[in-house]
Parts: structure tokens; C-alpha cells; sequence
């Protein structure tokens, strides 16, 4: 069993490689719910519904995140009724969150209704919310603790970064199948995501890490810059404002404690004895996911480096 630890766009993308190499039924997906928040009295699950859709061969490829072709009818009436529209939800995507919210207040899991909308849509890897209970991630500013999605969506990553809070992190736990996953996995690969707010996040619920520790199954990394910046998101801001070098290296750092190996893009090849020096095997491959071709290419280099053929 093959398990990934992801976050939105980055991971998704990594995961249509994935299932081209391994069976997609020995996959399972831990994902970060630190994005989750109520839009429009709905619970929204950003990064696990990015997943699913694009799985489930939906996604809208060109923004990276909702349904492909869908319709904003809704959305336009709501700003017509005088509510923001920095969070724009399509009419299909909405009906994910009206079906999530009614049987939220029917007392059903998280995971359970996620394991339900991933048979609907017939997604044959598993994909584990990373807890059942709310966890948020906070970003604290000069005026204030704002929400990832507000400073993300709303404000365009213009704020002054201060720190990064997960909000209810410490009472959470993981969600039901998720340590077990981890520690009987014959690889853990962790995605191109966001290190702080994606994959730190999922790292913030207790039990989590440890797991990592423990689990026999090779640990490998596939760093989300090239070149210092990421393809998509915040990540080198918030690195840098976190006080840590916004590069492979630095990811590596971050992760050091249970990675087994790094994999970084051949623009950084020159980093690679720097993350050899802090005592973990590098890789160095192309990992811009330009097309099919290149996600599994990246999916099949990634398996490898963790002792693993298929």
C-alpha cells in the first residue's frame, strides 16, 4: 500500500501520475482539511475536494480546483444579494457542499461522507480526511489572526506574515484508518504541497507524526519549489516569514526528522550535496507536472527512490 500525505492543486496533480503506476486500489489518500471553512452556511473541504475532482476526471484542469464547465448562477445571485464574492463556488460544486453540510448535521464523519462521495464518483483510492475534527489554519498578521482561505482567495497573499497558527490542532485526532495507513504502508509519499500549510498542517494533528517515525515503509519528499519558488501558492512567502530558507534545502529541514528521501527539481541540482549534507538521499529529476507524461514520470521516479517497482 502506497500512502500520500496531500494538499490541493500540487498533490492532485501528482496523484493522476500516481495511479498510472500503482494500482489505484493500493492507494490511500491522507488530506488536509486545515483549508476547510463555512461558505454560504456550507462546509467546504478545498484541498479534498480538489482531489476527488480531479480523480474522478472532473476538475477544471485550467484553474486547477471545481468542476469543469461548470455554471455560476448561484454565485451571481448571491452577489446580487449583496454577499462577497472573493469565494466563488460553481452550481455543481455547490451540490457537493449542500450533500456534505446536510449529513454533517445528520451527525455523519467527515471521513464517512468523504469515503461515500469518493464511491459516487468512483475514485478507487482511498482518500482519508486527515481528522474528523476541525482544524483551521490561521494566519497571524499585523491587524490579526485571519483563515488560510481568507488571506489566500480573498486577500491575494498580500498580508505581512507574522506566523502560522492551526487552530484546534491539539484536541484533534486523526481520522479513523489514518495512522493505521501510515504505519502499515510500504511507502509514504509526501506531495508537492504547500510544506507549511498543507502537508503542516496534516503534520499539526497529534499521532500524525509519530506515525511517521514508526511506520517500516520508506518516507520520500517531493519538494514543491523550483528554483526557490513554487509553481503555484504562497509556500516561499510563508517559508521565508517562518524564518527558514525558502528552498529544497530548507524543505528538507523541515522534514528531516522522518524523511528517508528528497526529491528536487534539476533546476536545483546544485543543491543537492546541501540536502545530502543534512543526511538524506537525494534525487534530482524534472517535477514541473507539464502533462500526463510528466506526472508519471515524476509518480514512477518517486516510487523508485522509495525501493519500490511496479
Amino acid at each position: 500500500m502506497i500512502v500520500v500525505l496531500a494538499g490541493g492543486v500540487g498533490a492532485a496533480r501528482f496523484l493522476q501520475g500516481v495511479v498510472q503506476v500503482v494500482p489505484p486500489e493500493e492507494i490511500t489518500i491522507i488530506a488536509n482539511t486545515g483549508d476547510d471553512r463555512e461558505f454560504y452556511g456550507l462546509h467546504v473541504s478545498p484541498d479534498v475536494d480538489i482531489v476527488m475532482y480531479t480523480l474522478a476526471g472532473i476538475v477544471d484542469e485550467q484553474q486547477g480546483w471545481g468542476i469543469r464547465n461548470d455554471t455560476g448562477h448561484t454565485m451571481q445571485r448571491l452577489i446580487d444579494l449583496g454577499h462577497e464574492d472573493w469565494f466563488k463556488l460553481g452550481d455543481q460544486d455547490l451540490a457537493t457542499h449542500i450533500h456534505r453540510t446536510m449529513l454533517l448535521h445528520q451527525g455523519q464523519s467527515l471521513s464517512t461522507i468523504t469515503e461515500g462521495l469518493r464511491q459516487r464518483m468512483g475514485i478507487k483510492p482511498h482518500i482519508i480526511p486527515m481528522s474528523d475534527n476541525p482544524v483551521a489554519t490561521h494566519i497571524q498578521t499585523p491587524t490579526g489572526l485571519i483563515h488560510f482561505e481568507e488571506y489566500f482567495a480573498k486577500n491575494h497573499c498580500s498580508d505581512e506574515v507574522l506566523g502560522v497558527e492551526f487552530i484546534g490542532a491539539h484536541e484533534a485526532k486523526p481520522a479513523p484508518g489514518v495512522i493505521d495507513a501510515i504505519k502499515q504502508a510500504d511507502a509514504v509519499l509526501v506531495a508537492p504541497s504547500n510544506p507549511i500549510v498543507s502537508i503542516g498542517t496534516i503534520l499539526s494533528v497529534p499521532g500524525i507524526h509519530d506515525a511517521l517515525h514508526e511506520t517500516s515503509g520508506m518516507v520520500v519528499a517531493v519538494s514543491p519549489l523550483v528554483g526557490g519558488a513554487p509553481i503555484k501558492g504562497p509556500a516561499d512567502k510563508l517559508m521565508r516569514a517562518l524564518h527558514m530558507e525558502a528552498s529544497a534545502v530548507g524543505i528538507t529541514r523541515h522534514y528531516r526528522d522522518f524523511l528517508d528521501v528528497m526529491v528536487i527539481d534539476q533546476q536545483d541540482a546544485h543543491l543537492a550535496e546541501q540536502v545530502e549534507d543534512l543526511g538524506i538521499p537525494c534525487v534530482v529529476t524534472d517535477t514541473i507536472m507539464r502533462d500526463m507524461e510528466h506526472k508519471t514520470a515524476l509518480a514512477r521516479t518517486v516510487i523508485r527512490a522509495a525501493g519500490l517497482t511496479y
